[in-house]
């Protein structure tokens, strides 16, 4: 059996300000459909993901800016942080973990700077969007086997 995560839902606080933003970073609007005045689904895609994400008015009774350690891979950690800066996002430096295996909740043992070794999976930078909800990026060129 195939399980494939292809939506995540995310809270925000005013639809057109979330819309705006992630088109802004250049996610694809894929979907936009208001249905009356307290149900309205919008749905983007971030550049070269299957997955899309899902926000709008009646689709989360989640808190918004609660949705944290959505990670985005990428692989070239530097250039996509640039991108995303140019694009008008405020992301953090590049960082890595001091345990050096995926990362601790927060700014907890964050080092800065790239994984020492350059390491698939080591090294990171982080962004919220207008509410808060935190978006990790996470550098993978060499995946894992089986991935």
């Amino acid at each position: 059996m195939d399980l494939k995560l292809e939506v995540l839902v995310i809270p925000v606080s005013d639809v057109d300000k979330a819309k705006a933003f992630y088109e802004q970073l250049g996610f694809r609007l894929d979907a936009d459909y208001p249905v009356g005045d307290s149900f309205r689904v919008v749905q983007v895609t971030p550049p070269g993901s299957e997955a899309s994400i899902i926000f709008g008015n009646g689709v989360s009774a989640a808190e918004p800016g609660s949705a944290q350690g959505l990670h985005l891979v990428v692989t070239d950690i530097e250039a996509a942080r640039e991108e995303l800066l140019a694009r008008g996002a405020e992301v953090s430096e590049i960082w890595h973990d001091a345990d050096g295996v995926f990362h601790h909740s927060g700014e907890a043992n964050r080092v800065s700077g790239l994984h020492p070794e350059h390491a698939s999976y080591g090294s990171f930078a982080s962004f919220s969007d207008p509410d808060g909800n935190g978006w990790t990026l996470q550098e993978v060129v060499t995946r894992a086997p089986g991935r």
